[in-house]
C-alpha cells in the first residue's frame, strides 16, 4: 500500500472517531459505513490506539486531581449509602404502589371493557335506530292490512242501513305506508337479510292491495245498486219541494241545502250525492293509479255499472198493477244516474261523458219502452194520473242533472191518449147504466121545482108559453140532461190530465175538445148503437132515442162554451173537426136500420097471418084484413115519426114499402104454391091497391109519391099482364125501355103461368069448354115463346 493511501484511510479514522467521539447515542451510521468499507479491522487498531491516548490522559489528569478524587470518592460512598436508603424507600415505595396498582390495572381492565361494550351499544343503537322505522311502518302496514273499519251509509231519520254497513280493509292508507316503506326506510338497511325478504314481499303486498282494493269496490258496486232507489226517492223528493217553492229551479243543478245549526245533517238536508260516501271508488282509483292499473280500474267499473244498469232497467213483473211498483223502478233507475252523474264530476276520468251519454241513451229508450208497455195495461184512470206526476217529476229532475228527456216527454203525450181511451171505456160504462136504466119516455115534471131542475141540468133553448101548466112533458127523455152531466165530468177529467204540463191554452184547448169529440161520436153513439139491437128496446122507444141526439146535437153549442171557459180560448161555435148535424150521425144511421128492421119483423107479424086461397075462384071485392091492419099500423106508426129527421123517416118509410113488395112477391113465387087461380090474382091485386094507396097518400112528409109507388112497379106489372092477359104487347115490347112490362123477367112469368096450368087441371075435365080450350092453347103458346125468350142471353 502507497503512503498516499495510507494517508487516506487514516483520515477516514479520524474522521470516524471525531464522530463516535461527538455523538452519543446514535453511533450506528457510522458503524455502518466502517463495515461496509471493510475497515473494521484496521479501525479497531486505531481504535486501541485512541483508547490508550485517552487512558494516558486520565492518568495524567487523575495525578493532576488526585486530591480532589480522594474527595469525590467519599462523597461517592456517601451518595451510596445514600442511594442505598433511597433504594430500600423505593423498593418499598414500588411495592406499595404495585399493590395500589393492582386495583387500578383491574379497575382500568374493566373500564376498557366497559368503553368496548359502550362502543358496541352505540353501533347497535344506532343500527336500531334505522332499522326501527323499517319495523315500524312494517308493523303498521300489518295493521292496517288485517284492520278492518265500517262505512256507513245515510238513509232516512239519520239511521243507518244494515245491509249498506261496509266493512273494507284500509288498503288506502296501507299502501301510502307500503310507498313509505319501500322508498324512504328500505334503502337505509338494504345490507340486512331481512331487507332483501322485505323487499321481495312487497310485489306480492301490492298484489294483495290490488285484489283487495277491486273486491271493496264490487261490494260497494253491489250494495250501492240496492240503495239507488233510496237516492233517486230523496232526488225526487228534494225536485218537488223545490218546484213547489220554486219553478225555476228547472233545468238547474241539485245544490246542497245549508246545514241545520249544530252540525247535524238529516236526510232533509243532504243532497242525493251526499247521501253515499264516495271514498271506496276514489281510494280504489288512487290505488289503481299508484300501482299503474288505472286503465283496468276503469275498464271494470265502466263494465260492471253498464251490467248494473242492465238490471236496474228491467221492470218489475206486473208492475202495471200498482203506483209502488212504478215508483220503486223510477226511482231506481233516478237513483242510478244521478251517482253516475256525481262519478263523471268528481271521478278524475274514471268515466267520460260520452259513455255516460251511450249509456243514457240506451237506458232511455228502454225506460220509454217499459213504461209504454205497462202503462198500454193500466185500465185505471186515477193510477194514469199519478204515474204522468210521477213520470213528469222523474224528467224535471233528470234535466236539473243535465240528463235529456225528450222521449219522456213524448211518452206523457202517449200516455194522454191512453188516458183519454181510458176515461172512454169507464164512461161506456156510464152511459150503458144510463141507457139500460132508461125508459126512452119524455120527461113529466109535477111542478116548478123539478122543471127548474131540469134547465138546470140542461141547457134547452126553446120557446116556451108564458103560462106553463103542470104536468110539464118535454120532448125529450132524462137521458138527454144524464148524459150532458156525465160529458162535463168527462171534460172535467181530461183537464186534469194536462195540469203541470206546461201546455198552452191553444193545446190544452184542442186536447179537451177532441177527446170530447171522441166521446160523443165514438163511445156514446157505440152505447146507443148497442142499444137499438137490443131486442127489448121497441120501435117508439128508438123513436125517442133519435129525438133526443137532436137535442143533444143542439147542446154541443153550450159544452163548446163551457169548454172555452175553463180553458180561456175563444168559443169555436162547433166542436172542432165535427158539425153538430153529423155528431150522431152513425148512431142515427144504426136507429135507422134498426127501426127498418123493427118495422119489417112488425111487417112479418102481420104477413104471417095471410091465409090465401091460391085456387079462388072469384075475389072478395075488398083488400085482405091483414093488408088493412098492416096499413093502419104504418099510418100510425109513421105519425109518430114528426119528431126524427125527416130522412129518417123517409129511410123507414121507403124500407117498409120495399119489404112488403117483395114478401108479396115472394108469397107468389113460392115454390110451395104450386096452383095458382085467376081469382087469387085478383084478390092480390086489391092488396097491392091498397098498399099503392097508402105509398100514394104521403105517409111521410116530404117524401115524393113515386118514389114509393116505384117499390110496387114489379108485382104491379106482373099482376097487369096476367089480369089483363096482354101477352101481345108484352112480346111486341119486349126488351124495350119504353115497355109497359120491362121489369117482368120471363122466367117469372114462366113460372106464374105453370102454376095458373096447374090451378086450371081441376076443371079441364070436368067443364070440356070451347073457351077453355082456347085458353089453354094460348096458354102454351105463351108458354113457349116465353121459353124461347128465356133462351136469349141478356141484352140481346
Amino acid at each position: 500500500m502507497d503512503m498516499s493511501n495510507f494517508s487516506d484511510v487514516n483520515f477516514q479514522h479520524d474522521l470516524y472517531l471525531q464522530e463516535i467521539e461527538g455523538i452519543d447515542d446514535y453511533w450506528g451510521p457510522t458503524f455502518r459505513a466502517i463495515f461496509d468499507n471493510d475497515e473494521h479491522v484496521e479501525f479497531k487498531k486505531k481504535l486501541e490506539e485512541r483508547i490508550k491516548h485517552h487512558d494516558k490522559d486520565i492518568e495524567r489528569l487523575c495525578n493532576v486531581y488526585y486530591q480532589g478524587f480522594i474527595e469525590s470518592v467519599r462523597e461517592l460512598l456517601e451518595v451510596r449509602s445514600q442511594s442505598n436508603k433511597l433504594n430500600n424507600q423505593v423498593v418499598s415505595l414500588d411495592k406499595q404502589v404495585h399493590v395500589a396498582a393492582q386495583g387500578i390495572s383491574k379497575s382500568g381492565a374493566d373500564l376498557l371493557q366497559a368503553r368496548k361494550v359502550q362502543s358496541n351499544i352505540a353501533v347497535v343503537i344506532a343500527q336500531l335506530n334505522l332499522c326501527l322505522p323499517v319495523f315500524t311502518t312494517y308493523s303498521k302496514l300489518q295493521k292496517q292490512i288485517a284492520e278492518k273499519k265500517v262505512n256507513k251509509l245515510w238513509c232516512k231519520n239519520g239511521f243507518c242501513i244494515d245491509f249498506i254497513n261496509i266493512y273494507f280493509i284500509r288498503y288506502y292508507p296501507a299502501l301510502k305506508t307500503l310507498e313509505e316503506l319501500e322508498h324512504l326506510h328500505l334503502p337505509h338497511v338494504a345490507n340486512y337479510r331481512f331487507s332483501h325478504q322485505l323487499q321481495e314481499n312487497i310485489p306480492k303486498y301490492r298484489e294483495k292491495i290490488e285484489a283487495a282494493s277491486m273486491s271493496d269496490l264490487k261490494d260497494f258496486l253491489e250494495n250501492i245498486r240496492k240503495f239507488s232507489p233510496k237516492i233517486g226517492e230523496v232526488a225526487m223528493r228534494h225536485t218537488s219541494e223545490q218546484l213547489a217553492s220554486d219553478p225555476t229551479v228547472i233545468g238547474r243543478k241539485k245544490k246542497r241545502l245549508a246545514p241545520q245549526p249544530g252540525g247535524h245533517f238529516s236526510d232533509e238536508d243532504l243532497s242525493a250525492q251526499e247521501l253515499i260516501d264516495f271514498s271506496p271508488i276514489y281510494r280504489g282509483l288512487h290505488i289503481a293509479h299508484v300501482l299503474g292499473r288505472s286503465s283496468t280500474f276503469e275498464t271494470y267499473y265502466r263494465a260492471e255499472r253498464t251490467k248494473q244498469a242492465r238490471l236496474v232497467l228491467q221492470p218489475p213483473t206486473n208492475m202495471h198493477e200498482s203506483e209502488e211498483s212504478y215508483r220503486t223502478y223510477i226511482h231506481a233507475v233516478l237513483g242510478f244516474f244521478i251517482l253516475e252523474d256525481h262519478v263523471l264530476n268528481t271521478g278524475r276520468g274514471l268515466i267520460t261523458k260520452a259513455f255516460l251519454e251511450d249509456m243514457w241513451n240506451m237506458a232511455l229508450s228502454k225506460i220509454v219502452t217499459a213504461l209504454q208497455t205497462n202503462t198500454a195495461y193500466c185500465t185505471d184512470a186515477t193510477l194514469i194520473l199519478r204515474i204522468k206526476d210521477l213520470i213528469m217529476l222523474f224528467c224535471t229532475t233528470l234535466r236539473n242533472y243535465g240528463y235529456s228527456v225528450k222521449p219522456l216527454w213524448e211518452l206523457i203525450r202517449e200516455l194522454r191518449d191512453h188516458y183519454t181511451e181510458v176515461l172512454m171505456q169507464r164512461w161506456v160504462q156510464v152511459f150503458r147504466e144510463i141507457l139500460c136504466k132508461e125508459d126512452f119516455q119524455p120527461i113529466e115534471v109535477p111542478d116548478q121545482e123539478q122543471f127548474d131542475h131540469i134547465f138546470l141540468s140542461f141547457p134547452w133553448d126553446s120557446d116556451l108559453p108564458d103560462n106553463i101548466t103542470f104536468p110539464y112533458s118535454f120532448p125529450f127523455s132524462s137521458m138527454v140532461p144524464k148524459v150532458y152531466q156525465q160529458v162535463k165530468e168527462f171534460i172535467y177529467a181530461c183537464l186534469k190530465f194536462s195540469e203541470d204540463l206546461n201546455l198552452s191554452q191553444v193545446e190544452v184547448d184542442e186536447m179537451i175538445r177532441k177527446s170530447m169529440n171522441l166521446l160523443l161520436t165514438r163511445t156514446f153513439s157505440g152505447c146507443l148503437s148497442s142499444t137499438f139491437r137490443s131486442p127489448h128496446v121497441n120501435l117508439q122507444e128508438m123513436v125517442q132515442i133519435i129525438v133526443d141526439t137532436n137535442y143533444l146535437e143542439d147542446a154541443n153549442i153550450y159544452l163548446d162554451q163551457f169548454i172555452s171557459n175553463i180553458t180561456g180560448e175563444e168559443s169555436r161555435g162547433v166542436t172542432t173537426g165535427v158539425s153538430q148535424s153529423v155528431m150522431f150521425r152513425v148512431a142515427r144511421e144504426d136507429a135507422v136500420k134498426q127501426i127498418c128492421e123493427k118495422l119489417k119483423q112488425k111487417i112479418n107479424e102481420f104477413l104471417e097471418l095471410e091465409n090465401y086461397d091460391w085456387l079462388l075462384v072469384e075475389p072478395r071485392g075488398h083488400a085482405s084484413s091483414y093488408i088493412s091492419d098492416l096499413i093502419a099500423f104504418l099510418q100510425t106508426t109513421f105519425q109518430s115519426f114528426t119528431n126524427i129527421p125527416p130522412e129518417a123517416a123517409e129511410v123507414a118509410c121507403r124500407s117498409a114499402c120495399q119489404h112488403i113488395a117483395e114478401s108479396l112477391f115472394s108469397m107468389l113465387m113460392n115454390d110451395e104454391i104450386k096452383q095458382i087461380s085467376m081469382g087469387a090474382l085478383n084478390q092480390l091485386n086489391l092488396d097491392l091497391l091498397q098498399c099503392e094507396l097508402f105509398a100514394a097518400s104521403e105517409p111521410v112528409k116530404g117524401l115524393q109519391e113515386d118514389t114509393l109507388l116505384s117499390h110496387f112497379e114489379k108485382l104491379r106489372e106482373i099482376l097487369d099482364l096476367f089480369i089483363s092477359w096482354d101477352w101481345p104487347t108484352y112480346f111486341h115490347d119486349y126488351a124495350q125501355e119504353t115497355s109497359k112490362y120491362k121489369k117482368v123477367n120471363p122466367d117469372i112469368a114462366i113460372v106464374l103461368l105453370e102454376k095458373l096450368k096447374e090451378g086450371d087441371k081441376k076443371t079441364m075435365f070436368t067443364v070440356l069448354k070451347k073457351s077453355e080450350r082456347d085458353k089453354k092453347k094460348l096458354l102454351e103458346t105463351v108458354l113457349k115463346q116465353l121459353r124461347q125468350l128465356s133462351q136469349i142471353p141478356p141484352g140481346k
